[in-house]
């Protein structure tokens, strides 16, 4: 195991430091190291994907940083009271902004918010005007929110917040525990959407199902992603047990579209449906992915859907997780539009390819450099890294492969990283600003055991363990076909991608 040698020299970096413990001290869970960094040898494009920046403008920036505190001082996402009494009763003051317009609603444990943005896209193609909210974001807090397809502006964050706010307070002073940071997040995208108007909400749980907060609405298509072991404090420690959570999200006649589970939680989703007489459609039976292949830039599907085949399909993303996560998004807005139901055909193929092949996904097999190619995946469980090492193997085939991995401590770190140990080979354990982040040394020793000492690099910075990982890969040469792939956390992939050039 190697660490960068350490001397009395005075560092030239001592003022981003104090910049990022001061995000840190003011927001351990919102703060991403917005103070720049030495310059790294890596070169960017130009900003995409919609991701924004911090606001330009002093007075915005002063207002969104205030916005950020208050909701910062609140229960963090990780801190959960295992109910909707109180979102229950903040939406009931508000004249219930959520039952104004019908919802998508997204659980499982991974491909949610790729999920949710291929939703939110097709919809948008049939000319509805869009409402979406997922979770955690990469970078900036509105992320969160999007109308249309774009996250609200800074701006309109921060009046929907200042609307909402004298709500807080009276609710606040009536229930056992405040408000958390989380359930306010909600009011707002649901004020936020019936404010628009918007005409579908496509909705993504932050944990489980049954007491998440976003579990308010009925939604008419319930979508589950693939359920693995993830959150197994708080959710269970089997399948079946992350499944009976999650397929509280099942209402009464609503459609319900299953991607790919195993048998134990498919049966106790299929039995919640049966209970509250929904509709099932099952990957794999009633709709799925037909055939793939890799293409430059993304891959080529066949799908099948509710109503028949959608041939040459061109999805800009990595994987064969992408591709049945475009197959779950296609049956759900089948279902939303009442195809597979109430009109046997399919819908309009020139509009799904087009819709297709503008989805992007920040942070999820995101290339934000070349020469050598910097890949940023936000895996976070083993499933998740399972999958980033499939499509990563598979779309790049690099000659040799450096991993930059930052994980929380609350995961199973053993086991993502053994999902990576065949591919990576050496890796860059490091940390990113969030309090949960697994500390360094001790992501380290778990890394040696699967790794070997030889393979493992230590750099308490993140900027650092980029540059490292760089270097380390062009030490074949220019053309030499290494590459870097950044993992572990939402956080570290969007502090990454800050320090990268991505705003």
């Amino acid at each position: 195991m190697s660490e960068r040698p350490q001397n009395d020299d005075p560092d030239p970096n001592d003022a981003f430091d104090e910049l990022v413990d001061a995000e840190t001290d003011r927001d351990p869970d919102l703060a991403v190291i917005e103070a720049g960094s030495r310059t790294l040898r890596a070169q960017a494009g130009p900003p995409q994907d919609g991701v924004p920046a911090r606001p330009e403008d002093p007075e915005v920036d002063r207002a969104l940083r205030a916005v950020e505190e208050e909701l910062a001082g609140r229960w963090g996402e990780t801190k959960l009271d295992p109910s909707v009494q109180r979102i229950v009763a903040l939406l009931d003051i508000l004249g219930s902004p959520q039952r104004a317009y019908p919802s998508i609603h997204i659980t499982g444990t991974n491909g949610k918010t790729s999920t949710a943005r291929m939703i939110e896209a097709l919809l948008s193609a049939f000319d509805l005007r869009t409402g979406r909210y997922t979770s955690p974001h990469v970078q900036s807090i509105t992320e969160r929110i999007s109308l249309d397809g774009s996250p609200i502006s800074a701006e309109r964050f921060i009046e929907t917040y200042r609307d909402i706010a004298p709500y807080l307070e009276m609710i606040d002073s009536q229930q056992e525990f405040r408000l958390s940071f989380f359930e306010v997040l909600t009011a707002m995208a649901f004020a936020a959407f019936a404010d628009a108007p918007v005409d579908a909400a496509v909705v993504e749980v932050g944990m489980g199902g049954t007491w998440d907060a976003t579990n308010v609405i009925d939604g008419d298509v319930a979508v589950i992603t693939p359920i693995a072991l993830d959150h197994t404090d708080r959710l269970g420690e089997t399948p079946e047990q992350i499944a009976g959570e999650k397929s509280g999200i099942i209402k009464k006649d609503a459609t319900v579209v299953l991607a790919q589970q195993p048998v134990d939680a498919a049966s106790v989703m299929l039995k919640r449906a049966v209970e509250v007489d929904a509709t099932v459609a099952r990957e794999g039976m009633e709709f799925g992915v037909l055939s793939r292949e890799v293409a430059v830039g993304g891959q080529m599907l066949t799908l099948r859907g509710l109503g028949g085949e959608y041939p040459e399909i061109f999805l800009p993303l990595y994987g064969a997780h992408q591709a049945h996560n475009a197959a779950v998004a296609l049956a759900a807005v089948e279902a939303f539009f009442g195809v597979g139901s109430d009109h046997a055909r399919t819908l309009d193929i020139d509009t799904i390819r087009s819709a297709f092949a503008a989805v992007s996904s920040p942070g999820r097999m995101e290339v934000v450099r070349r020469s050598p190619t910097v890949v940023l995946d936000a895996a976070h469980n083993p499933a998740g890294a399972q999958a980033a090492a499939e499509a990563v193997t598979e779309a790049f085939g690099f000659s040799r492969l450096v991993g930059v991995v930052g994980a929380s401590a609350d995961k199973d770190v053993r086991g993502f990283l053994e999902a990576f140990e065949p591919i990576f080979a050496e890796i860059v354990v490091t940390r990113n600003s969030s309090h949960r982040a697994m500390d360094p040394d001790e992501l380290a020793a778990v890394a040696v055991e699967v790794f070997g000492a030889e393979r493992v690099q230590v750099e308490p910075r993140l900027d650092d363990a980029l540059e490292a990982a760089i270097t380390l890969a062009e030490e074949e040469g220019e053309f030499s076909g290494a590459g870097v792939l950044v993992t572990g956390s939402v956080i570290t992939v969007g502090e990454a991608r800050l320090l990268l050039g991505r705003s």
